[in-house]
C-alpha cells in the first residue's frame, strides 16, 4: 500500500509541484491550501505531514499545527516536516518539535531523500 502524504501550503503551484513529484514516486498525497486539513488527521491518517509555516487565510500557521500534531497521543509519533521560505525555519522547527525540515526554494532529490529518512 502507498505511503500517503498530507500536503498543507496555500501556494497552489507549490501543491502541484509536490502533488507530480510524489505520485511519480508511488506516494498517495492528499493536499491542503488551508490549515483545516489538520483538524481531520485522524480521517486522513496520512504517514507524513508536509507543512508551510505561513498558510494565508487560515486560522492556524504551520508552528501552530504543528504543536498540535506533537502534543497529542494520537498523532504525536506522526512525522512532522516544515516545508517554507522561512529565515530561522531551523528553530521554527525545534520550537514546534517537527522531526525535519527543508527551505524553499528546495531541491526534489533531497525533499524527497528527507521524506523517505522520516518515513524510514
Amino acid at each position: 500500500m502507498a505511503r500517503r502524504i498530507l500536503v498543507i501550503d496555500d501556494d497552489e503551484d507549490i501543491l502541484e509541484i509536490l502533488n507530480i513529484i510524489f505520485q511519480e514516486n508511488g506516494y498517495d498525497i492528499v493536499m491542503s491550501n488551508t490549515g483545516d486539513a489538520a483538524e481531520h488527521i485522524r480521517v486522513i491518517r496520512p504517514d507524513i505531514v508536509l507543512l508551510d509555516v505561513r498558510i494565508v487565510g487560515s486560522a492556524k500557521n504551520g508552528l501552530e499545527i504543528c504543536k498540535e500534531i506533537k502534543s497529542q497521543l494520537e498523532t504525536r509519533h506522526l512525522p512532522v516536516m516544515l516545508v517554507s521560505a522561512e529565515s530561522d525555519l531551523f528553530v521554527i522547527a525545534n520550537e514546534c518539535g517537527a522531526n525535519a525540515y527543508i527551505s524553499k526554494p528546495f531541491d526534489i532529490f533531497d525533499l524527497l531523500a528527507k521524506v523517505e529518512q522520516c518515513l524510514a
